[in-house]
């Protein structure tokens, strides 16, 4: 399974479908979709694994898991649309004991949309364990958080965190503290643009493993940040 890059006929299905979201439409075309999309994106993955290993950067690339389905969990949704309009892959945080953090967790993503095509990662709608944590950490030790996200490679890389923030300072901090911005993250994530020119590059898959390796000082510190509540100890 080698990578040779996206096609521009994969873009164009996209755009496609967005405009026939369907079983009608997308049934006959369903072998379509695999030649110029799930192929291509598992390829993407299983070289990506070889990438990372060989720059050491802790995250899992896998052709089977690491792709996420075309398919749309309607079930609680009012858009009753069948299938997602891009193609995702994600790369869970690989701690030092070969567990991963998924769902919720810590790693980093791959996105492939008509006229918006990136790769970032971080730590996307955070349980509240977590993001209490990460404030904990804003709160008493800035200077990791700074250390992390404003090392040269992150800079030229990504310029800045990105994520939804809230308006005001979160309740039991100080309205003028001096990480502010840092405290009312409630998604801490990262992300570089990349051109349809990047996608159809059979070198995609170093420039994804070169990307995710500016960020891993900050994954490593978001992988550190507590997911449960710590268990009360017995006297």
């Amino acid at each position: 399974m080698t990578f040779t890059g996206f096609r521009p006929e994969a873009i164009q299905f996209l755009a496609d479908l967005a405009m026939n979201n369907e079983r009608a439409w997308f049934q006959p075309r369903k072998a379509e979709y695999e030649r110029l999309l799930k192929e291509p994106l598992a390829a993407l993955c299983s070289a990506l694994a070889d990438r990372l290993a060989a720059l050491r950067v802790p995250l899992a690339a896998d052709p089977v898991r690491s792709p996420f389905r075309i398919y749309r969990d309607t079930r609680f949704s009012r858009d009753k649309s069948p299938y997602k309009t891009h193609l995702g892959a994600d790369f869970p945080w690989v701690g030092d004991d070969g567990a991963e953090w998924g769902g919720h967790g810590v790693g980093g993503y791959f996105h492939l949309q008509p006229g918006s095509i990136y790769v970032g990662g971080g730590m996307w709608h955070p349980v509240g364990v977590r993001l209490a944590a990460w404030r904990r950490l804003v709160d008493g030790e800035p200077g990791r958080i700074h250390a992390a996200v404003e090392a040269p490679a992150f800079r030229e890389t990504f310029g800045r965190l990105t994520g939804d923030s809230l308006k005001r300072i979160p309740a039991g901090y100080a309205p003028d503290h001096p990480e502010a911005e840092l405290l009312k993250l409630k998604d801490v994530t990262f992300g570089r643009r990349l051109s349809d020119a990047d996608a159809f590059s059979p070198e995609l898959p170093d420039m994804v493993a070169h990307t995710f390796a500016a960020a891993v000082p900050l994954l490593r510190l978001l992988a550190e940040l507590p997911a449960e509540e710590a268990s009360a100890q017995s006297g």
